[in-house]
């Protein structure tokens, strides 16, 4: 597993919290909306780690807003979810690309896109080298 390392899509702000770690390593912070309110939300940055810190108690199943805790901005992708059909919420990784998680609780859904396909790949490549290695 790699931690990866994100921002906002939008505001590009580090969405990276180094003082609350999760799995050990620094967490992604972000701003979720169930039922009206508001709370703060911290994720594992450990790729596949389904691990999180949430001032909101949300049940397994329910669909929430993601926002930038920065600019306050949805991070919904406008794609849907192929397993469960909620929205996809996007973060983009500062060497280039993005990651997209599932809005819904429980569901594991996630991946990996590149628009530049060479230069993401590569740039990617050389920030996770241990990654690539066989």
């Amino acid at each position: 597993m790699i931690q990866v390392k994100v921002k906002c899509p939008h505001c590009g702000k580090s969405l990276m919290q180094e003082k609350t770690k999760i799995d050990d390593i620094p967490s992604i912070k972000v701003t979720i909306e169930y039922k009206k309110k508001k709370g703060e939300l911290l994720l594992s940055s450990l790729y596949g780690s389904y691990n999180v810190k949430s001032e909101l108690d949300v049940p397994n199943g329910a669909v929430v807003d993601f926002f930038c805790p920065h600019c306050d901005t949805n991070l919904k992708t406008g794609r849907v979810c192929e397993t469960c059909e909620a929205a996809m919420v996007g973060m983009s990784f500062f060497e280039g690309g993005r990651v997209q998680i599932c809005s819904r609780r429980g569901c594991h859904k996630h991946l990996i896109e590149f628009e530049d396909l060479e230069k993401e790949l590569m740039a990617f490549y050389n920030a996770y080298p241990l990654f690539f290695r066989s």
